[in-house]
């Protein structure tokens, strides 16, 4: 471009907009270093003139086309006052000073000066000679070429020397669409600034290697600085320097600190010194370990001492709150300005295993081995968990970063730095946040055609980033993060042991050339698991071969070579476990490396092919079998088999009716009940465990393992006792307490497991809850079944009630004989006669008589009962019959309800006898299950004019 002082004089100033802050930017340089970019203020005269200073003679007549040693006054506030619209100039800024510049003025088709609507502008650079090469000059016109498209430019005009070769060549390179003229000695170059897929390419394209430049350089240093190290051992500092030098880093290192002394020391035998700026040499790379008080005037020693890149290991900063999300944001602008890069702050260090850096400058004990994998993560935690999978899995790696809090280097760069790297084949990937979705996308979507990505989100489904991590909130589902990826190529795994598997597997087996997968093993469940999860992945699986348990590992080499020079077959999944010989099964860790040989041997035979084994690995297995056959009868106590104290609780017994000790059950309860010569067991004391009783309906009480449920342990019947069928509780009969007002303490009992119940035997309990005298236990059991085996053989006791009303029972009412039903229903609406009179307790609920015993078999009948009428019309129903209620047996045990009105058995073929119909009012006696027999009266009701219970169901 001209003198600016030969341009005609520019038309009536138009107004200043607004400082465009939006335009600042910081951009990494081709060398990897980096600088800020931004609009250029009246505030930076003397940085121009600064800069222009610094500028060679031979750029300056490039730049004017003629001898300018120095900017006039005039010149000055030409190039530093802008309008932002039609005239904008830029500047490339490191620590504060200019590196470059560039410039447009909008001009109309005769080259002169103008305003808007005109669509072309002129435009010129000027770059140090010492940045020269750096790239700053594409960087700049990528940026005014934007400023320019938003203000409405479509065109850029220049003016080249001829010699101007590398402007000449930034121009060519910038891949837009351009036309070439030579005019007055001078090349005339027009550009048209609508984006082109070429220019896209070549911008990624300069992205690209400028970010894997300065990912490289920090992975990479020829020198470092541990600003922190202490002087006695421990401490982060300390342990970093610690690392570094045991893992045979072959740059050299230098330990800053200062409270050291200022003359000449070393710490663990390198040179230490106060400050940065003492060392005597440029230093690459400095890890920080100081006070996140402290770190900024650190990063200021660093920056004018030439430190190139920075990695952070102290906290307290976005994790922290406010206040250190605000000096995390002070230390990336510091660090830029200087054009270092940063890797934190709150990281936890960087690895790198190449033979000729060989860096553990992180807080791992020591560096891991070589390998082909390249790991990332956001969490120093997961880092740790991740290296140590891979050590033990015998994986190496090709470097290693934890970013902490990735306020400058993320995902991306690291992404752009092994998209080139050849020491790495695969790519691990551990992300808490995304910071630049679309970028991301973009860059794995290029690096999964290259290399296979691997990725596993954390916090996928808390919907938000962590505290430390800079990056915009936002609430994108995860299914949106999943299909993103998916879209992107990257393989996405649900967690950090899937992500080593996977890894392992991409790193050391080819890619299969097709679908088709075979299955072997010698475990036919794990061969259908492995079918199904085939077929879920969207494979053709083939049908699993099962090499049965008493497969060999000569079985397994044969079984996979065939499969291997299969031709229907791209990829090979064994299934083991571990087999049991002739002489039992062989240690795990000879028997896996074994198995391990054979496998290998045949895998040699076609390495196009991949191979995946899964093996399942049962430690001392014949053992666990032994102990699981073994029939020995465990050892006896020392102590008696039965407590001598009756206030200890009886021990509880087996399943299957065997005493804890090892000894034979005892006999059921029947026989004891049969033989009332043998002495009887005490009854239990108070506070004794009382386990109560089980309805019908419940079934038996599964055992209880180690008194769990906070009482002791529950014994259930053997099998063939609990699912044979029982004689139902028979119908409420005399009371079998032993005095007026006494209770029954019914207890568990065993009965004769087959054969009909001793008539002198003591008659089942009634089913239901019950509650005995005494405290009250803090929980109650459920209860019981009469008819269910208990550990220990009790008999009915009788223990006097606590202060409680006494249990009021009905008379007797005698036999009835039931009339014959009538040609139509009751006129009662059809009630049965058993139904309890109006007013009464249970007036409004139907009842159901007692089950009926029929034999052995276990069928019953119900005598169904109708309920009370409430204030409605009768309903006439049509003829029907009523069964009379069933046959009380003699002896049966009443607790605290009636016993119900005896009745005559209906002899086997008589025919059913009707009820008798009655008036819709007439009263029902209290105390009857049947109409009153002819000449008699009713029975005198209870006291209190309340009516007896009806029996439980």
């Amino acid at each position: 471009m001209r003198n600016p002082s030969d341009q005609s004089e520019p038309p009536a100033p138009q107004p200043v907009h607004a400082y465009p802050d939006h335009w600042e930017a910081d951009v990494v340089l081709r060398d990897g270093g980096t600088a800020r970019i931004r609009p250029i203020t009246t505030d930076d005269a003397e940085r121009l003139v600064s800069f222009y200073e610094q500028v060679s003679d031979e750029s300056k007549y490039y730049r004017f086309f003629a001898p300018y040693p120095r900017l006039s006054a005039k010149d000055v506030h030409h190039f530093t006052h802008h309008d932002y619209v039609d005239r904008v100039g830029l500047a490339a800024t490191i620590g504060g000073e200019f590196i470059g510049t560039v410039r447009y003025d909008r001009i109309d088709a005769h080259g002169r000066p103008a305003a808007a609507p005109a669509d072309e502008a002129e435009v010129a650079f000027l770059v140090q000679d010492a940045h020269q090469g750096r790239g700053v000059a594409s960087a700049l016109l990528e940026h005014i070429a934007a400023c320019a498209r938003e203000r409405g430019i479509r065109r850029f005009a220049a003016e080249v020397l001829p010699a101007n070769t590398k402007m000449i060549k930034v121009f060519t390179d910038a891949g837009y669409t351009q036309k070439r003229s030579f005019e007055d000695g001078a090349v005339r170059l027009h550009l048209d600034l609508e984006p082109t897929d070429r220019a896209l390419a070549v911008q990624r394209a300069r992205e690209q290697r400028a970010e894997a430049r300065s990912v490289q350089r920090l992975l990479a240093p020829g020198s470092i600085a541990v600003i922190g190290a202490g002087r006695t051992p421990g401490g982060v500092g300390r342990t970093v320097l610690r690392n570094i030098l045991e893992s045979g880093y072959t740059g050299r290192v230098h330990a800053v600190n200062t409270a050291l002394p200022d003359a000449p020391t070393t710490l663990d035998g390198v040179p230490a010194y106060r400050s940065v700026t003492g060392i005597g040499e440029p230093v690459d790379l400095a890890v920080v370990a100081v006070p996140a008080d402290h770190v900024p005037s650190v990063v200021a020693e660093c920056g004018d001492h030439g430190v190139r890149g920075l990695v952070v290991l102290s906290a307290g900063y976005a994790e922290s709150g406010p206040a250190g999300r605000e000096r995390q944001r002070a230390l990336v602008r510091q660090a830029r300005s200087y054009g270092m890069r940063v890797i934190g702050p709150n990281a936890f260090g960087i690895l790198n295993t190449a033979d000729d850096v060989r860096l553990n400058a992180s807080l791992a004990p020591q560096l891991p081995a070589a390998g082909r994998i390249g790991l990332f993560t956001q969490s120093g935690a997961i880092g740790i968990a991740l290296l140590a999978g891979l050590h033990r899995r015998g994986a190496g790696v090709s470097s290693f970063v934890s970013a902490g809090n990735r306020a400058d280097v993320s995902g991306n760069d690291i992404l752009q730095y092994w998209y080139e790297d050849p020491g790495t084949d695969v790519v691990l990937l551990y992300l808490e946040s995304i910071g630049n979705p679309r970028k991301f996308t973009r860059l794995a979507r290029r690096t999964a055609v290259a290399k296979p990505v691997v990725a596993v989100q954390g916090g996928r489904h808390s919907g938000s980033a962590p505290p430390g991590h800079a990056v915009p909130a936002t609430r994108v589902p995860h299914a949106t993060v999943s299909e993103l990826l998916r879209q992107a190529g990257v393989i996405r795994v649900d967690t950090v042991t899937e992500l080593v598997d996977v890894g392992m597997l991409l790193a050391g087996q080819p890619l299969p050339a097709g679908p088709r997968v075979a299955i072997l093993g010698n475990s036919e469940s794990l061969g259908l698991l492995t079918y199904d999860a085939c077929l879920a992945e969207g494979l053709r699986p083939l049908r699993p071969r099962d090499l049965t348990t008493s497969a060999t590992p000569d079985d397994f080499r044969a079984a996979l070579a065939a499969a291997l020079h299969d031709e229907n077959c791209d990829a090979v999944v064994v299934t083991a476990i571990p087999w049991v010989g002739e002489q039992g099964s062989t240690e795990p860790q000879a028997e896996g490396e074994v198995l391990a040989e054979a496998l290998r041997a045949a895998s040699a035979t076609a390495p196009a092919k991949p191979v995946v084994v899964v093996h399942v690995e049962l430690g001392a297995l014949a053992d666990a079998l032994a102990a699981a056959t073994s029939t020995a009868p465990a050892p006896e106590p020392a102590g008696p088999a039965h407590p001598a104290d009756p206030g200890t609780a009886a021990p509880p017994a087996r399943a299957n009716g065997e005493e804890p000790d090892g000894s034979a059950p005892h006999p059921p309860a029947g026989d004891r009940a049969a033989r009332p010569d043998e002495d009887a067991p005490p009854p239990a004391p108070d506070g004794a465990p009382d386990h109560g009783t089980v309805p019908a309906s419940e079934g038996p009480v599964p055992p209880a393992t180690g008194g769990t449920d906070g009482g002791p342990d529950r014994a259930t019947p053997p099998v063939h006792e609990a699912l044979r069928p029982e004689a139902a509780p028979s119908a409420p009969g005399a009371d079998a307490s032993p005095s007026a007002g006494a209770r029954c303490r019914p207890t568990r009992r065993r009965h004769r497991p087959n054969g009909p119940r001793p008539p002198d035997a003591a008659p089942p309990l009634r089913p239901g809850p019950f509650r005995r005298a005494g405290p009250r236990r803090h929980r109650t059991r459920p209860p019981t079944r009469p008819d269910v085996p208990t550990p220990r053989h009790r008999t009915l006791t009788a223990r006097p009630p606590a202060t409680r009303r006494p249990t009021r029972t009905a008379p007797t009412v005698p036999p009835a004989t039931p009339a014959p039903l009538p040609a139509a229903g009751p006129p009662d609406g059809g009630r049965s006669a058993c139904a309890p009179s109006p007013g009464s307790r249970r007036d409004s609920r139907a009842t159901t008589a007692p089950r009926a015993v029929a034999g052995r078999t276990g069928t019953t009948r119900r005598t169904p009962t109708a309920r009370a009428p409430r204030a409605r019309r009768p309903t006439v129903h049509g003829p029907g019959r009523l069964d009379p209620p069933p046959q009380t047996p003699p002896g049966s045990t009443a607790r605290r309800h009636p016993p119900p009105p005896a009745t005559t058995a209906r002899p086997p073929g008589a025919p059913v006898p009707s009820a008798p119909a009655r008036s819709p009012t007439a009263p029902t006696p209290t105390g009857h299950v049947g109409p009153p027999a002819p000449g008699t009266s009713p029975p005198t009701p209870p006291p209190s004019g309340r009516s007896a219970p009806s029996p439980r169901r």
